[in-house]
């Protein structure tokens, strides 16, 4: 498959050729075997599938799902979400706080959140009920994050003391998240286009490197007006540091705490009180008890 023909794949589930750009290698020849396997002799053949067959079509899009990603991925960011976003969530004392981690591959980025989280309550502050969504269109992502089993090289942005507390060691140089983490996690198949999503009025979503990367504008446009209903008012969005909101979205502001921090106007959650900070000696968000809030 050349990159003409890509493109034309791409261009019947409306994703991006810049988004596939660099990955298109690795993803060109999951289709290439797809191909072989179905025997399908040509791209004529392969589109003639696709149209006629609504689960061959379903199947090769999971094939374009791309997923990169790792523990505390942007570290920088994770910093601020402990620093500033999850305490001035806190501070304004809701009874429950509702977090989508929207296309979330193997589960890295839920559980990096349940981290900082459980950080959080052991504090020995009141902290709210959380509910925690996590999906993607792939189940066998799903089924690999249920089973919270991780290479090294996932956790390589973990820090040592993290690391201790939440992580066992398993065979083959491999990593098991705690059992504490795999509580409260809801796990569900969802895709980002066409479906509704998991729900109404969380407080966060991460919506990191995939929608706003990989889709055609015209297409995104259509599943963030109603990933941006979900949020509630005040809440934040997360994106991937190098994507764009465009500025047509004014239901969104740019927040001063990261670029890839939006957030929903709304009532002012109260000033936090940044218990949670990162640091060159304490470098992924650990909890200070006794740090007062700046006066």
């Amino acid at each position: 498959m050349d990159d003409s023909q890509f493109r034309r794949v791409l261009d019947l589930f409306g994703l991006s050729w810049k988004g596939y750009r660099r990955v298109r290698k690795g993803v060109k020849k999951r289709l290439a075997r797809y191909m072989q396997d179905h025997a399908l002799r040509g791209m004529d053949a392969f589109r003639s599938a696709l149209d006629n067959d609504p689960g061959q079509r379903a199947e090769v899009e999971r094939l374009l799902s791309v997923s990169i990603s790792r523990f505390f991925r942007d570290r920088e960011l994770w910093r601020v979400i402990g620093e500033s976003v999850l305490p001035e969530i806190v501070s304004a004392k809701p009874p429950k706080v509702k977090v989508w981690s929207a296309g979330c591959a193997r589960g890295e980025e839920a559980y990096s959140f349940k981290i900082l989280w459980e950080e959080c309550r052991k504090t020995g502050d009141w902290v709210p009920e959380l509910e925690l969504w996590a999906t993607d269109l792939k189940p066998e992502y799903l089924s690999h994050a249920q089973r919270g089993v991780y290479s090294a090289a996932s956790l390589k942005e973990v820090p040592e003391e993290f690391r201790k507390k939440y992580f066992n060691p398993v065979e083959g140089n491999r990593w098991e998240i705690a059992d504490c983490l795999k509580v409260g996690i809801c796990w569900k198949v969802h895709h980002l286009i066409g479906h509704l999503p998991p729900g109404k009025d969380f407080q966060v979503i991460f919506l990191r490197n995939s929608l706003l990367t990989y889709y055609q504008e015209e297409t995104k446009k259509l599943a963030l007006a109603k990933i941006i209903e979900a949020l509630s008012s005040p809440g934040f969005l997360l994106i991937g540091s190098h994507e764009k909101i465009s500025r047509s979205f004014t239901e969104l502001e740019p927040t001063f705490y990261h670029t890839a921090i939006y957030q929903k106007p709304g009532n002012q959650m109260g000033r936090p009180n940044p218990r949670i900070f990162f640091s060159s000696a304490n470098p992924v968000g650990q909890i200070h008890p006794d740090r007062k809030a700046d006066s």
